[in-house]
């Protein structure tokens, strides 16, 4: 477990992602199993813990630590895991350091009492930064800024298979992938080969810059006879796929979320795999905002009458293998034609085309973009007619060009730590607009981002912190504001609908700090009826 804690460390301290790469392929090569194997499921989001809540924490903490100074320590770190392994004083004579199987199969064996029991047990044999990792494995918040993707590479690393390959058979895997770990290392066959309707890596679009590729701007490289264009859809890009009567849906990632779309599973004539957008029908058929698409993609399951309130429905885009061919090295033309031939024969309700769409020039394109014909629209994207479906993101081929972002100028309400690297800085910052109050104006909250800003920045931003704060609320700083005090931010945001989950009334999509205003007063700062009315006029009701 004490290995295991150096290795979160060492990743949550690293900041290039070829760095982290190398950091855990060199955990993996010298780390024996099942210990390595439950260390990339944890890091990969696949371990699978009963998880200790929060509030059996703290009152296991209580026990040892003065809830004064508990109640301090918190409210400055901000982070539960951190403030009790800092804290926690152990007893002399603990047992000695669990290994990170011990502590796997012990949360996944004892019961709740007893799991308790061997937490307080662990706390007293580990050091700091062990207690660290045990408490945000135990709890399920392991958020060290490393994805699936780049765990998995740092296994394909260990032998001569691209990660592709294990992509293609993770799903039909289980912790601690013992089988795994002796393919890559050459000592057996290739593991899962017999799990049908598997997941196939994705291929993924470059942003279009100024220079759509090296040496030719944007203008003169869209060429109709070069590039395909369709719309780029604001829901979650998904894979469709049935194989030996089995069906799955898989999000970009892999992540199987099949349970959720229930309705996507019936029998829709499909013998193959699609690649589309997973969208929820509005109440006219048109796709609805990109909230309801999320409020199912976190469920396991859902009831027939939240699937019937919210119908899911896919929007393909590509097809990479049907009635047992593989397609994915013919260009894009010719799986467009396949799948147009395909997708007529398929439940109109469930499955339709995503439309290509007529343009002359850049310039054509770019007033499309501009002004979709829809508020689910992002933008467009850039298909290269020639292209072959190659996982990844290769160069040249595929681009997306969004929509220009929305900008509004708000002002910081609220601060707290972030975490990780960023645990001692103020880095999460609630934002708010004026509105009209019984005594005059007032600010309303609209919403948080921790991101869009320097490391620079980041120091000033957080001594901005420290000498405003008026009140704290637990981790939360409460900032002074005022038409003549407080500090203003311009946030870009890519749409907003109006939500009754939200004090504002109103929800933000994707919102960062665009800049940071240090020049403006914050009473010349944007208005909650402003922001109001940037919801398209076609938006459906509320969320």
């Amino acid at each position: 477990m004490q290995t295991f804690a150096e290795l979160l460390d060492r990743l949550i301290l690293t900041p290039s992602r070829q760095g982290r790469v190398r950091i855990l392929r060199a955990y993996l090569a010298s780390t024996p199993d099942p210990d390595r194997g439950w260390a990339l499921a944890a890091i990969a989001g696949d371990l699978k813990l009963p998880g200790l809540q929060a509030g059996l924490i703290r009152t296991l903490a209580s026990t040892r630590i003065d809830p004064v100074l508990f109640s301090l320590s918190y409210d400055y770190v901000g982070d539960l895991a951190e403030t009790v392994s800092l804290l926690w004083p152990p007893r002399p004579g603990a047992n000695r350091t669990p290994t990170l199987s011990e502590v796997v199969t012990g949360l996944n064996t004892a019961s709740p009492d007893e799991r308790a029991r061997r937490l307080e047990i662990w706390l007293d044999s580990l050091s700091v930064s062990g207690r660290f990792a045990l408490l945000k494995l135990s709890s399920g918040r392991l958020r060290i800024g490393a994805s699936r993707r780049l765990a998995l590479q740092a296994a394909a690393d260990l032998g001569t298979h691209p990660v592709e390959e294990i992509e293609e058979i993770w799903h039909g895997l289980s912790p601690p992938y013992e089988d795994l770990f002796a393919w890559l290392e050459g000592r057996a066959q290739r593991p899962g080969e017999e799990t049908p309707a598997g997941f196939r890596p994705v291929m993924l679009a470059h942003a279009a810059a100024p220079e759509l590729e090296p040496g030719r701007r944007l203008a003169d490289a869209i060429d109709p006879e070069v590039y395909a264009a369709e719309w780029k859809w604001d829901g979650v890009r998904i894979q469709l796929v049935r194989e030996k009567d089995v069906q799955r849906l898989y999000t970009r990632t892999g992540e199987d979320v099949t349970g959720a779309f229930p309705e996507l599973m019936d029998e829709i004539g499909l013998t193959g795999r699609i690649d589309g957008e997973l969208l929820i029908r509005g109440p006219g058929g048109e796709p609805a905002p990109f909230a309801d698409v999320q409020k199912r993609l976190g469920r396991r399951t859902i009831s027939t009458r939240e699937a019937a309130r919210r119908p899911a429905f896919i929007r393909c885009y590509d097809l990479l293998e049907h009635d047992g061919q593989d397609l994915r090295t013919l260009p894009f033309r010719s799986r467009r034609e396949h799948l147009e031939r395909l997708v007529p024969t398929l439940r109109r309700d469930r499955i339709d085309l995503s439309q290509l769409i007529s343009f002359s020039g850049a310039a054509d394109l770019d007033a499309l973009r501009r002004q979709p014909p829809q508020p689910a629209i992002e933008g467009v994207m850039l298909k290269r007619w020639d292209s072959a479906y190659v996982a990844g993101r290769p160069m040249g081929q595929w681009f997306k060009w969004k929509r220009d972002p929305c900008l509004i100028d708000a002002v910081m309400m609220y601060a707290q730590r972030g975490h990780g690297r960023r645990s001692g800085a103020f880095s999460d910052f609630t934002f708010g607009l004026w509105t009209a109050g019984p005594e005059g104006d007032r600010l309303t909250p609209v919403g948080k981002t921790y991101f869009g800003f320097t490391d620079e920045e980041l120091v000033r931003l957080d001594r901005h912190v420290r000498e405003t704060t008026v009140e704290r609320f637990g981790p939360v700083h409460s900032l002074a504001t005022g038409p003549d005090q407080g500090l203003v931010l311009e946030v870009a945001f890519d749409a907003v609908q109006r939500s009754s989950r939200h004090r504002s009334g109103l929800a933000m999509r994707f919102p960062r700090i665009h800049r940071i205003r240090w020049d403006k007063p914050a009473g010349e700062a944007d208005r909650l009826e402003t922001l109001a009315a940037m919801i398209p006029a076609t938006e459906a009701g509320t969320v």
